[in-house]
C-alpha cells in the first residue's frame, strides 16, 4: 500500500507534545524547576487524541481497502498488530512493575503501592490499562500505557465488525456507530465511559475521514488552498491556545473530532501541496512509538540525576529547565532509536510477511 506523506513528521511532533507535557508535570511533582506557562505545555492529552484519529484513519483505511478487494484477513490483521504493538508494550509494562515494586525499594526511594500486583498484571496484560491506571496510581511509567490499551481494545472489535459488514455498508455503519457512541459516551448514565477514557469516537472519526477520502467524497477539500490553510490555522489554535478548552464537554469533544480529523486529512492527503522530506524528522516519526513508550522512563532517570546534583552544582532555574528538557529529548530519541534498530525491526520484518 502506498505510504502517505507527512504522517511520520506529524507523529514526531505529537510525541514531542506528550514529552514536554509529562516533563513539566513530573518536575513539578518532584520539586524541580519547570516551565508550563504556555498552553502548548498542557496539550499532551490532546496530542494523544490526534494519535487516536490518525490510528483510526490508517487502520480503517487499510481494512476498507482490503474489503474492497475481498482480501481482508482478520488473522493477518491481528498478527500485524501483535508484532507492532506487543513487544514494546509488554517490555515497558513489565519494566514499570519491576521499577516500582523492586528497583525503587532497592534505591530506598519511597513509592506507595495501593494495589495487588496480581490485579495490576491481570488488568494490564489483558488490554485494560486505562481501567487500572484510573482505579489506582501505579506510577507514570505504567500510567502512560492507558492510550495503548484504548488502541488494543479498538483493534479487538473493529476488525470483526468490519469483517461481517458488507463492504458497501461500511461507511453508513461506521457513521451510525460513531453518532450513537458519541451520544452514549456523554450521557449521565454512562459516566464510566468518561471515567476510564473510552474515547473510541476519535478512532471512529479517523476511519470515517479515511473512507470518505477513498470514496472520493472529500475532493472539495482539495479544490483550493483556503480549506487546508484554515485546517492548519485551526489546529494551531487548538494546540497553542485555550480557545477550544470549553466547559461543555460535548461541544469540546465535537470540535476536537472536527478540527483534528480535518487536519489529519489535510496532512495525509497533501492538500497543501507540501511534503516534508527532512530525513531526520521523518525518522523520528518512524520511531515515535518508542519515543512515546520510553519517555517517562527517561524522565524518571533525568529527574533522579538532577535531584542528586542540585545541591552540588550551581544551576539556576532556567539552566535546569533547559538541561532537563534537552537531556530528556536526546536520551529518549537515542533509546527509541536503539530499540527500533535492534528489537522492533525484527518484529516489523515479520509483520511484512502478513500483509494483505
Amino acid at each position: 500500500m502506498k505510504r502517505l506523506p507527512n504522517l511520520d513528521v506529524l507523529r514526531f511532533f505529537l510525541a514531542s507534545l506528550v514529552v514536554i507535557y509529562h516533563t513539566s508535570v513530573f518536575c513539578r511533582g518532584r520539586g524541580l524547576p519547570f516551565y508550563d506557562e504556555l498552553p502548548v505545555f498542557h496539550k499532551g492529552v490532546e496530542a494523544v487524541y490526534m494519535f487516536f484519529i490518525l490510528s483510526g484513519f490508517l487502520i480503517i483505511r487499510l481494512i476498507y481497502k482490503a474489503k474492497q478487494r475481498d482480501a481482508f484477513s482478520i488473522s493477518k490483521f491481528y498478527i500485524r498488530r501483535i508484532l507492532r504493538i506487543f513487544p514494546l508494550y509488554y517490555l515497558v509494562l513489565f519494566f514499570g512493575f519491576a521499577y516500582y515494586h523492586f528497583i525503587l525499594p532497592q534505591l530506598n526511594i519511597p513509592f506507595e503501592i495501593n494495589y495487588n500486583l496480581s490485579d495490576g498484571l491481570l488488568l494490564t496484560v489483558f488490554f485494560v490499562p486505562n481501567i487500572f491506571t484510573t482505579l489506582y496510581d501505579p506510577g507514570a511509567i505504567i500510567q502512560v500505557l492507558w492510550s495503548i490499551g484504548i488502541e488494543e481494545q479498538f483493534y479487538l472489535f473493529i476488525a470483526p465488525l468490519l469483517f461481517i459488514i458488507r463492504k458497501n455498508w461500511i461507511l453508513k455503519a461506521l457513521v451510525l456507530l460513531t453518532i450513537v457512541y458519541f451520544g452514549v459516551y456523554h450521557l449521565n448514565g454512562f459516566t464510566f465511559l468518561r471515567k476510564f477514557h473510552f474515547v473510541y469516537y476519535f478512532l471512529f472519526t479517523g476511519g470515517i475521514v479515511a473512507i470518505l477520502e477513498e470514496r472520493k467524497q472529500l475532493e472539495f477539500l482539495k479544490s483550493n488552498t483556503i480549506i487546508p490553510i484554515c485546517s492548519v490555522v485551526l489546529v494551531l489554535i487548538y494546540f497553542l491556545t485555550n480557545w477550544f478548552d470549553l466547559q461543555n464537554l460535548i461541544l469540546k469533544n465535537l470540535i476536537a473530532c472536527i478540527v483534528l480529523g480535518l487536519f489529519v486529512h489535510t496532512i495525509a492527503c497533501n492538500n497543501l501541496g507540501v511534503i516534508v522530506k527532512n530525513r531526520m524528522l521523518n525518522y523520528f516519526g518512524t520511531i515515535s512509538y518508542g519515543i512515546y513508550m520510553y519517555h517517562v522512563i527517561i524522565i524518571n532517570a533525568v529527574a533522579f540525576l538532577f535531584l542528586k546534583i542540585e545541591n552540588k552544582w550551581f544551576l539556576n532555574d532556567v539552566m535546569t529547565i533547559v538541561l532537563i528538557n534537552i537531556l530528556t529529548f536526546v536520551l529518549t530519541i537515542l533509546i527509541a532509536h536503539f530499540s527500533y534498530k535492534y528489537m522492533e525491526l525484527r518484529f516489523l520484518n515479520l509483520k511484512n510477511k502478513f500483509r494483505e
